[in-house]
């Protein structure tokens, strides 16, 4: 099965859906905000969503990302 999510868009998103901040993402990962928000961007890019909740549920959906 091919993956949608590059390694670090999974991250990234698997340290949103634990309720962390892009700013604290940011930190974490050690890149700056506006990276952070291009991955996500850039997911919901790919599956065709309008905002970070949708593109979790899609990716849950997709067994892209787990809780």
């Amino acid at each position: 099965m091919n993956r949608i999510l590059t390694p670090r868009e999974k991250e990234i998103f698997d340290l949103l859906i634990n309720n962390l901040s892009t700013k604290d993402i940011a930190s974490k990962l050690n890149i700056s905000e506006k990276t952070v928000r291009n991955h996500i961007s850039n997911v919901m890019q790919k599956l065709g969503v309008k905002g970070r909740a949708t593109a979790v549920v899609e990716l849950l959906k997709l067994k892209e990302i787990s809780i």
